[in-house]
């Protein structure tokens, strides 16, 4: 069974979240976030941490406006979608996550290292697509079989 995928994506300044995250309906979940190491980028510079701190229930209409319209410089990230009106407390395992209400983890390791679960078939094979005509390398889906990640952390 296909669990999500997993890509690469170049080493670089821009809103390649808001690429990656694009076809899923940002605006339609409420979303956490680990509050790992990444920052907004002004004058070709790393300024303040995109996100400052580990948070619950960021609005999905204010988490698009951030990755959609600033530039940025991605080193962990930790963000998970949950339906409005639910908790949005991070799941730690792939059981937790399939037990709970999030809909979709996304994690960025070392820059480049992408893997996303997402529970719905369909918005998986579009983010799936997506990655595949933004040309992100090394493609491929995560399933029962292949995923050796113990843990839904960057860490």
């Amino acid at each position: 069974m296909k669990r999500g995928i997993s890509f690469e994506i170049p080493h670089e300044f821009g809103n390649l979240l808001w690429e990656i995250v694009m076809p899923f309906g940002v605006t339609e979940f409420v979303w956490a976030s680990g509050g790992e190491e990444s920052y907004l980028v002004e004058d070709n510079k790393l300024q303040d941490p995109l996100f400052p701190k580990a948070v619950n229930g960021i609005d999905g209409l204010f988490l698009r406006k951030l990755l959609e319209e600033n530039r940025y410089y991605l080193i962990f990230v930790t963000l998970q979608a949950y339906p409005k009106g639910k908790k949005s407390l991070l799941v730690e395992t792939y059981e937790e996550f399939v037990s709970s209400d999030c809909q979709l983890v996304l994690l960025v390791v070392d820059s480049i290292y992408v893997t996303i679960y997402c529970k719905d078939k369909e918005k998986l094979e579009g983010l799936y697509q997506n990655a595949k005509v933004k040309g992100f390398h090394n493609l491929a889906y995560v399933t029962d079989e292949n995923d050796t990640r113990t843990r839904l952390s960057v860490w």
